[in-house]
């Protein structure tokens, strides 16, 4: 495991989120930015040491919508952590009876393969892992 890439943050108002942290705090964020592949919409804050992500929901099918009906207010998604080789990183969690979401990697927000593990065998925190 490399370095924490990002906290995920799943908010109703995408605007009203991406306000607080460009206008109240000051920080430098990027366009709104659709991924239907994944069902959002995510805006990147960044840090000098690392970025949060906002996630709103795209369709009815995304995993946000599902998110923000259980929490209206919205919450810490999940945690995104870079491996160097994403392919060895998923054999050592199928040693160690760690269950990703999907079988196969998916490209992510950032253009690079990413896989999600299941909160369950991550002590209740949805993990992400992306190549580094």
């Amino acid at each position: 495991v490399g370095r924490l890439n990002h906290l995920a943050i799943a908010v109703s108002n995408l605007d009203n989120a991406t306000k607080l942290f460009r206008d109240v705090f000051g920080a430098e964020v990027s366009e709104p930015v659709p991924l239907p592949d994944h069902g959002v919409y995510t805006v990147f804050v960044n840090f000098n040491n690392t970025k949060i992500e906002l996630l709103h929901p795209l369709g009815d099918k995304s995993p946000i919508e599902k998110f923000l009906q259980k929490n209206p207010s919205g919450g810490l998604h999940h945690v995104c952590l870079e491996v160097n080789d994403i392919n060895a990183a998923m054999e050592t969690l199928r040693e160690h009876k760690i269950r990703p979401l999907d079988p196969k990697p998916k490209i992510g927000a950032h253009g690079k393969p990413v896989v999600f593990l299941h909160p369950k065998d991550c002590h209740g925190v949805l993990l992400e892992l992306e190549q580094a």
